[in-house]
């Protein structure tokens, strides 16, 4: 029983590999210029193709994109299915905890003070990854009793820093310059638009690095399913596991802010969809939610820049309603069966 769940769930992470890699290549193709698969694989395997126009295409500006998407969709699936187990909350997101509105008032503190052209184009992601921390902090240490991580009370704190982090931003907004504004709404929508590749590939990283390490959890996460006073019983060091994997899920989300901006529905409905369409043991739901979030956001990113090329829409758009959609047609299919 146990080699073919084994067998079972290879099969799973094979085939989703294959359509990951299957949707980077078309994604590759499509664009205002269109590339045919032909020469994409030229120039991918034997870095040869029919002009360098089509070079520069392919690895000046949609391969980063792409390698930026499989690590933004990653981390923000893996910290929703982190968030969703430690709150036994399927409707929790990375977002939930205030996370996004202190990156965004980061970044409207750096627009309004001008920082990005004043020190260097790197500025603003660090400047939205400072005002992620400031509020996973402040969340964390106004949730602690006692050593105690009270999770309800993190919930709602999160919620309500949100909201102030949120009215704060508005309210910067509304006496901020039109070029400003312009600016802080372009960020706060999302784009896989990175100009620096060192960001991409430091976010690619620790997207990887992320992955590893929750996956060495995936045993606790499975017991704090059952609840806190069940995964005790079964030898669980449930405050140390709540504060590692909090700060874990808290690194992605700030890293995956930093480099794309505020991309919702990724981690609320991408781990939904992998526990409908397969197992809910950790063991497999963190890998092949990783890959579905990458998969999704790639996807998204390619019907953003092309559905109206050569403008491109913000991917945050494109997120909301696709998985919106598809979120509902899922969840009322399951109901009738």
């Amino acid at each position: 029983m146990k080699k073919n769940r084994i067998l079972v769930w290879y099969s799973h992470v094979l085939l989703l590999t294959i359509l990951l890699v299957i949707t980077c290549i078309f994604s590759l193709c499509l664009g205002s210029t269109q590339i045919p698969v032909k020469n994409v694989l030229s120039l991918l395997f034997y870095g040869k193709g029919s002009s360098s126009s089509e070079y520069n295409i392919i690895f000046g500006i949609r391969l980063p994109r792409i390698i930026l998407g499989i690590a933004v969709g990653s981390a923000l699936s893996i910290s929703g299915v982190i968030l969703q187990s430690i709150f036994r909350n399927p409707l929790v997101e990375p977002y939930t905890l205030g996370i996004s509105g202190g990156a965004a008032l980061g970044v409207c503190l750096n627009l309004i003070c001008r920082l990005n052209y004043k020190i260097t184009i790197l500025s603003l992601p660090l400047s939205g990854f400072i005002g992620a921390a400031a509020a996973i902090f402040i969340v964390y240490f106004l949730s602690i009793k006692r050593g105690v991580l009270q999770l309800h009370t993190m919930l709602l704190i999160g919620v309500m820093i949100s909201f102030i982090f949120s009215s704060l931003m508005m309210l910067i907004m509304a006496i901020s310059r039109i070029e400003d504004l312009h600016g802080i709404i372009l960020w706060t929508l999302g784009s896989l638009q990175e100009p620096n590749f060192m960001l991409v590939k430091i976010t690619f990283i620790i997207s990887i690095v992320g992955l590893f390490i929750s996956y060495l959890f995936a045993k606790e996460l499975n017991a704090l399913l059952l609840g806190e006073e069940e995964a005790l019983h079964l030898g669980v060091d449930v405050e140390k596991i709540k504060h590692l994997l909090f700060f874990l899920s808290s690194v992605l989300t700030g890293c995956s802010i930093s480099a794309a901006g505020i991309i919702g529905f990724v981690g609320l409905v991408v781990p939904n969809f992998a526990r409908m369409l397969l197992y809910g043991d950790h063991r497999i739901l963190l890998l092949s939610s990783a890959m579905l979030g990458a998969m999704f956001l790639v996807i998204c990113d390619t019907i953003a820049r092309t559905i109206i090329a050569p403008l491109e829409l913000p991917i945050g758009v494109i997120t909301g309603i696709v998985g919106g959609i598809v979120f509902i047609y899922l969840l009322q299919k399951k109901k009738n069966f």
